[in-house]
């Protein structure tokens, strides 16, 4: 009965430490599985700042990319108005130059409608020499042929 008794005792301290592991095991058990539902709810609320961090990264690389778009965009327009900082420049230069051989050109006209005038004069001038000499010679004609009919009349 002692026997019994001792592996009845022996039983029961077994029983009582099986039950204090089963309790202990338990209570690591709803431990692990609060710390399963703590890092689900972390992984949850990481994925969501992944999405937002993925989402930044393609907002960023599309505005690189229209700024980078700009940048070629501005590199041809700023080429652009130094072409037509070139070609002002050329006009410029050009108009500058005509402007000159105008102004040469009316020096030119001046000169040649001075010349024209004093040319305008010298003829009529001549002109009128000629028309003297042939009014001379008139005259002198009819005094010959007056002189001639009456040398003839003697």
């Amino acid at each position: 009965m002692n026997q019994l008794r001792s592996e009845a005792e022996a039983a029961i301290t077994r029983a009582e430490e099986a039950e204090a592991k089963n309790k202990k095991l338990e209570q690591l058990n709803l431990e692990k599985d609060q710390e399963i539902i703590s890092l689900q709810h972390r992984l949850g609320l990481v994925e969501v700042d992944l999405e937002k961090a993925e989402s930044k990264i393609n907002e960023t690389k599309q505005a690189a990319m229209e700024g980078e778009s700009s940048k070629m965009n501005s590199e041809g327009l700023v080429r652009k108005v130094q072409l037509l900082e070139e070609e002002l420049d050329a006009a410029e230069k050009n108009v500058k130059d005509t402007v000159e051989k105008l102004r040469q050109v009316d020096v030119k006209a001046e000169h040649f409608e001075r010349q024209v005038q004093r040319l305008e004069q010298e003829r009529d001038a001549w002109e009128k020499k000629y028309e003297e000499a042939e009014a001379k010679q008139r005259k002198a004609q009819q005094e010959l042929d007056e002189l001639e009919k009456s040398m003839a009349d003697i």
